[in-house]
């Protein structure tokens, strides 16, 4: 990566005064290039197993071969077009948007209530199914966390002002997701919200209180969600005698047989024509898997790990809390979703209905996760040489993302 220039006057992190210091703020660095390699090789990969897993799909649906293709191309122009604004855009000033966003996805995910658009069993669209608000919780729970931890970072050992407020904050947002239903995004949002709270420097205590309790609040989903349970029914099954597993994962364990080491060949796989469910969405990697075999796989999870390795590393060198709950918030989420849906197609994990970012059909998703690209490229503009501002500490002392001090992993923050 080029050298930059990072000039700015001294910047109070959590008050007016602050603000005015981001008015001059010079952003003068280059993006991450590596970063930038990863994100063009899984746009390309992706939208070649797009081609192959949804040809047949899409013209038996919708009587045209290349519509969804059509769709995911325009789609990905638009995500690239965002990821390229937001990342020329300084990441302080998600401070003022911050709200904005929280109040205009919430405002979004009422709206699908009312809209009322049946789509596979679950009302979670707007706009003829062109818009799922769910995803753009994902990442707006993100930005919208990392600015209040931000802000709130001396007070979050406080009860009134750590858990309490999290959990209100999650609640109403994973509640509003729950009732669509969608199970896996609600799971995906308490858990981003508990990862950035640990990141945040959050005491201990409330960590515990905060694991818990979404223990509880699982056992409950689980318990008053038809589909909740029959999924974890299906799960237990399939652990003990594999041949006794859904529909869904019998198609999924013969797509992974058939491919074997080197697979089929791109475009030749049979179980996504004759009947392996949601070929182009929800199982494209066992798409992956039948066509370039264990080889195949193992790149594309090779893939992923870069790319949670560059973000890691942008998290790591960024010039304060912010950027690094910003960067590590978005990376988490990305590389989550990538894990838990390989992990359902292969028999690991109960299912989930994640797609497989930058791969599964889908304009939300990959629309949300290219915004996510934009803000890590936006805080990877202004990375500091050597990480470790004073400002900071709590974020370094919480999770060792510099891996060069040698201290606890823990924050004490709660204990000082």
């Amino acid at each position: 990566m080029g050298k930059r220039i990072f000039r700015s006057t001294s910047v109070a992190p959590n008050n007016s005064a602050g603000l005015e210091g981001l008015s001059v703020r010079k952003i003068g660095g280059s993006i991450d290039l590596p970063l930038l390699l990863v994100m063009a090789v899984f746009l390309v990969f992706g939208l070649v197993m797009l081609f192959s897993a949804s040809y047949d799909y899409s013209l038996q649906v919708y009587k045209d071969p290349m519509r969804m293709f059509n769709r995911q191309l325009l789609w990905m122009a638009l995500g690239i077009v965002l990821a390229l604004v937001i990342s020329r855009v300084d990441y302080h000033r998600w401070r003022f948007l911050a709200v904005l966003a929280m109040a205009g996805t919430m405002a979004l995910l009422v709206i699908v209530l009312f809209v009322n658009e049946v789509m596979l069993g679950s009302v979670r669209t707007i706009l003829n199914g062109s818009v799922q608000p769910s995803e753009l919780a994902k990442v707006v729970i993100v930005i919208y966390l990392s600015v209040w931890m931000d802000s709130k970072r001396q007070q979050l050992h406080d009860l009134q002002w750590g858990l309490i407020p999290l959990m209100v904050i999650l609640g109403i947002v994973g509640g509003l997701i729950f009732l669509q239903p969608d199970i896996s995004a609600t799971l995906t949002v308490m858990i981003l919200g508990g990862m950035l709270f640990f990141l945040g420097g959050g005491h201990r205590k409330q960590i515990i209180y905060l694991v818990i309790g979404a223990l509880l609040v699982g056992m409950v989903v689980v318990q008053f969600s038809s589909t909740g349970r029959q999924r974890i029914t299906d799960y237990v099954t399939g652990l003990k005698d594999p041949t006794q597993s859904s529909y869904h994962m019998l198609r999924s364990y013969e797509a992974v047989v058939k491919g074997g080491w080197f697979g089929v060949g791109i475009g030749q796989a049979s179980t996504k024509l004759t009947g392996l469910p949601l070929a182009p969405t929800d199982s494209i990697f066992a798409v992956i898997v039948e066509e370039l075999g264990l080889i195949g796989a193992i790149g594309t999870v090779t893939m992923y790990g870069l790319l949670i390795w560059r973000g890691l590393r942008i998290a790591n060198r960024a010039p304060d809390m912010l950027g690094s709950l910003l960067a590590a918030g978005v990376t988490f989420w990305i590389g989550m979703d990538a894990i838990i849906n390989m992990m359902v197609l292969v028999g690991l994990m109960p299912f989930a209905g994640n797609a497989l970012p930058f791969i599964s059909s889908g304009g939300s998703n990959l629309v949300t996760s290219l915004m996510a690209v934009g803000i890590l490229m936006g805080v990877s503009r202004q990375m500091e040489p050597e990480a470790g501002k004073e400002e900071w500490r709590n974020f370094g002392a919480s999770i060792d993302l510099r891996g060069r001090n040698r201290r606890r992993s823990i924050s004490r923050l709660g204990g000082s």
